[in-house]
């Protein structure tokens, strides 16, 4: 027959027209299958019978949980019976690779066969002795854990036998990519999983859709579900992977090892899937509502991320624990939830079903607790005249939270697991999203979270620029703010230049800023403060430059003067967080700058009259890029020297 499927095999490549001749050797050979199959099925299972297989179990000790090692009829046989046992072997795994070719050819795979199927030979090993298991097995339905207990046991007892007696065959047999082992342990928990899917599930399932019954239902769910990832595990760790060494960990997994789980139930039922999500869900929320009760899984340890100065800048960019982010403890709580579903879902044999779990559960959750980071900050009242610090810190707080999540999802999204789910997802249904995030399985998570930090930092942005334009509003806009100049003492921390002082209409509102920014540092995450003092000092900058131009102050030497010493006490209010501030005041700059320059270059800007490209050649030749051409010309005409 492998001689006649290597034929078929060529006429399909060269001559694919004579498909009819094809077809009727095709249709001889099923024929004979349909007789040589059955006959060779029943003499190995005579003569595993005559070999004493399967093994008897105790009942007395299966019940009492103490059942002793096993003996292995394959390991006591005989020379002459181990001969027979070995040809019959032989022989049903080469009508198995008959078999696997044709289905190969007929179903045009490209070589590699569906290893999840396993040996005939070896599932011959497993079907009679698994009939006795289930005899215990039915009298465990309320005690699932000696279910797996028993199951572990005979695969551990037989292994050792299976492996030293069948390898050889099945390397004899040219069965280059099965291992007896995985076929042994893939067979085993095959049958667990028939049983759980027929005996256990049906009735939890039934059980949820009643009111009465499902809190019941919810524990023992939760409880089979970690006695099956515990199964799975201890199932696996019996196998060796030396057969597999030069296959690749995702052929690995293609093979037998993505078999070996019980959660392959599943994958059929998908019903059941999304069953196993809310469960999920529920618990998860539940566990996190207790969390919430108690307020100070809310507060920000100000302490935190205190090392990141100016001379280390590049380090507050490294940011990798709760503690860098100065996030909450209810993020650490909610991310560890998040991560034991995903956990819980790692030995499931298909990557579809386990993205679709992930996001039924883990992914509901974050977006749970997302709802809870915004209704936090909704519920935050601001006060212009005085900004509660509670208040900011609760905002604050649900930004840290976002931030350090944001920087975890991205985390996981780097996993090999996570980027070949998202590929999986995106090759069977058509997703609406940007190309450039298509390997980003979180990315409609990471999108929420960074819309929260931006909506809410730009809010606190905004009270920081409110109060401070409330408190210098009547002193930038009175023409004679500037020669009104401060007789008494200034305090160390505002800039006093000769006889100068900060005028007295600025200096509370500079120092109302001063407190605010080192409040914020103090309670917010780096990377969202670098945004804030950054975005603070541009309105800054923005505000007084726009009121210089429209409240028509007549710049008199002494004006210049006290305006130098003004804007340079608002340049070291930013002085902690950076080394030239004067670089993110732009238009305050180049206004200093105009007030400063000679009459000659003011009277040449003021005569440029040309073409607009003229009039921005001659101001960036003079270092001006962030005022225009009229303002310029404002600023230069209120000059009264």
């Amino acid at each position: 027959m492998n001689e006649i499927e290597e034929m078929l095999a060529g006429v399909k490549e060269f001559k694919c027209q004579w498909h009819h001749l094809m077809e009727s050797v095709d249709s001889r050979v099923d024929k004979a299958l349909a007789v040589l199959r059955p006959q060779i099925l029943a003499d190995h299972r005579a003569l595993l019978a005559s070999l004493g297989w399967p093994p008897k179990l105790s009942s007395s000790e299966v019940e009492n949980g103490q059942m002793s090692s096993v003996p292995n009829p394959l390991v006591l046989m005989h020379v002459d019976k181990r001969e027979r046992y070995s040809q019959s072997f032989l022989d049903l795994c080469a009508l198995q690779h008959v078999q696997t070719r044709r289905e190969e050819r007929e179903l045009n795979f490209s070589g590699q066969k569906d290893n999840d199927v396993g040996l005939w030979a070896i599932d011959e090993l497993v079907m009679p002795i698994a009939s006795r298991m289930e005899y215990h097995f039915t009298k465990w339905l309320e005690q699932p854990e000696f279910i797996f207990g028993l199951a572990f046991k005979i695969t551990e007892d037989f292994i050792v036998g299976v492996d030293d007696v069948l390898q050889p065959l099945i390397d004899k047999a040219r069965l280059v990519r099965y291992s007896a082992k995985e076929a042994w342990v893939t067979a085993i928990v095959h049958m667990v999983s028939v049983f759980m899917e027929k005996r256990l599930f049906p009735f939890l399932a039934e059980g949820y859709k009643a009111k009465d019954l499902r809190s019941g239902v919810i524990s023992s769910w939760l409880h089979l579900i970690d006695l099956i990832v515990a199964f799975d595990k201890r199932m696996k760790s019996l196998v060796n992977l030396d057969t597999c060494l030069f296959m690749g960990e995702h052929e690995r997994f293609e093979g037998f090892l993505r078999g070996v789980s019980v959660l392959r139930i599943f994958c059929d039922r998908p019903e059941w899937l999304k069953i196993w999500g809310k469960i999920e869900l529920k618990d998860g929320w539940k566990k996190l509502k207790v969390e919430l009760k108690d307020e100070r899984v809310w507060l920000i340890d100000k302490k935190c991320g205190a090392a990141a100065h100016i001379g280390t800048q590049s380090e507050q960019f490294l940011l990798s624990t709760r503690e860098d982010f100065k996030a909450p403890l209810v993020a650490e709580f909610a991310l560890k939830i998040s991560w034991d579903m995903i956990e819980r879902s790692e030995t499931f044999p298909a990557i579809l079903a386990r993205a679709q779990f992930i996001r039924l559960a883990a992914g509901r959750f974050l977006w749970h607790f997302f709802n809870v980071l915004v209704l936090r900050c909704k519920r935050t009242e601001f006060f212009l005249d005085n900004p509660d610090d509670d208040a900011l810190m609760r905002i604050c707080g649900s930004i840290n939270a976002a931030r350090y999540i944001e920087s975890k999802l991205h985390e996981w999204t780097d996993d090999v697991n996570f980027l070949e789910m998202k590929i999986t997802e995106n090759n069977s249904i058509l997703h609406n999203r940007d190309v450039r995030n298509d390997t980003c399985f979180f990315w409609e998570e990471i999108k929420s979270l960074v819309e929260l930090e931006t909506n809410w930092l730009l809010e606190i942005i905004g009270v920081v620029l409110r109060q401070f334009e409330s408190l210098c509003w009547d002193d930038v806009q009175n023409k004679g703010c500037f020669e009104q100049l401060v007789e008494h003492t200034t305090p160390d921390r505002i800039l006093r230049v000769g006889d100068l002082t900060v005028s007295m209409g600025l200096i509370e509102a500079l120092d109302g800023l001063r407190s605010q920014l080192e409040f914020l540092k103090t309670i917010l995450n780096p990377k969202d403060f670098l945004d804030l003092w950054r975005s603070v000092a541009e309105g800054v900058d923005h505000y007084i430059s726009r009121s210089i131009l429209t409240s028509g102050i007549e710049f008199s030497s002494k004006v210049i003067d006290q305006f130098g010493v003004d804007m340079n006490a608002l340049f070291l209010v930013f002085q902690p967080f950076c080394v030239r501030p004067e670089a993110f005041f732009p238009c305050i700059r180049e206004t200093l700058k105009l007030l400063t320059m000679s009459g000659e270059e003011a009277k040449h800007l003021q005569l440029v009259r040309s073409n607009d490209a003229s009039r921005i050649k001659g101001l960036r030749f003079c270092g001006i890029s962030h005022l225009s051409f009229d303002q310029v010309d404002r600023v230069l005409r209120n000059k009264t020297l």
